[in-house]
């Protein structure tokens, strides 16, 4: 049997930023990066800022985990053109922002971006992709940079493209609903609002019992509704414009 649950992006906005709801984020992030993590704080972000156009079309959350390393959750709903820039300057702002007082270039904060959008960003078939920075040779073929001996010890990591920020793109509407692993299983709650009994990856049986829409308050619940009902009005209208869009460009022929 699946329970109806809350949105993510709703879950982040209201749910997820309490401490005793970590555990959530953390099977999330665990089963994307592929390395156990534990949030130590949930920090400020710029979607923090309440307004009615947020609560359908954008949402972010930003946690440092217990390394100190930034990641930045965000959830975009409207298509956006220049997005990949907008993942550039969220990542850059977040280490300028983050710099450390000492201004050592060693004491920059490791940013993860993960963004998780339900437009159709881009080409490609995937639903699921992963971009990294590193420096190939140009003269020497499949010559990757790598650090010294020195440097590995000294900043405590084995490859240079763990200095620079990672970004993870989940393109939900993309998703098949066909489960082949546990990160799928999470992919499947993003796009359904739904989690399988017998989904197993980290985090998604907390979310089954904390997630729940008919464990809402009464008037979160009736917050929620009207989120919902906020959504499928402005679905409606894009359809809507779409049609008529196409229809001119028909007679137009």
């Amino acid at each position: 049997m699946q329970r109806k649950l809350v949105s993510f992006d709703w879950a982040m906005k209201k749910i997820l930023r309490q401490k005793a709801n970590f555990v959530i984020l953390e099977g999330f992030l665990s089963e994307l990066f592929k390395f156990d993590l534990k949030i130590e704080e949930i920090l400020e972000s710029e979607a923090n800022q309440e307004s009615e156009d947020d609560k359908f079309n954008r949402v972010d959350l930003l946690a440092k985990d217990e390394d100190g390393d930034l990641i930045l959750i965000e959830v975009q709903y409207d298509g956006q053109q220049d997005y990949f820039h907008r993942m550039l300057y969220g990542a850059s702002k977040l280490i300028c922002d983050y710099m450390d007082k000492s201004n050592e270039y060693a004491k920059v904060k490791k940013v993860y971006s993960v963004n998780i959008v339900y437009f159709a960003l881009a080409k490609g078939s995937d639903y699921l992709y992963y971009g990294k920075t590193q420096f190939e040779g140009l003269n020497q073929q499949n010559e990757i940079f790598e650090l010294s001996t020195h440097q590995q010890k000294q900043f405590g990591i084995d490859e240079v493209y763990q200095i620079f920020p990672e970004y993870y793109v989940i393109r939900v509407n993309k998703f098949s609903d066909i489960v082949r692993n546990k990160i799928d299983e999470w992919i499947y709650f993003l796009k359904n609002e739904s989690i399988k009994d017998e989904f197993k990856a980290k985090g998604l049986n907390e979310a089954k019992e904390i997630l729940d829409v008919m464990k809402l308050p009464t008037k979160a619940r009736a917050i929620y509704d009207r989120k919902i009902e906020n959504q499928r009005y402005k679905k409606s209208l894009l359809s809507s414009r779409s049609f008529s869009y196409n229809s001119k460009q028909e007679q137009s022929e």
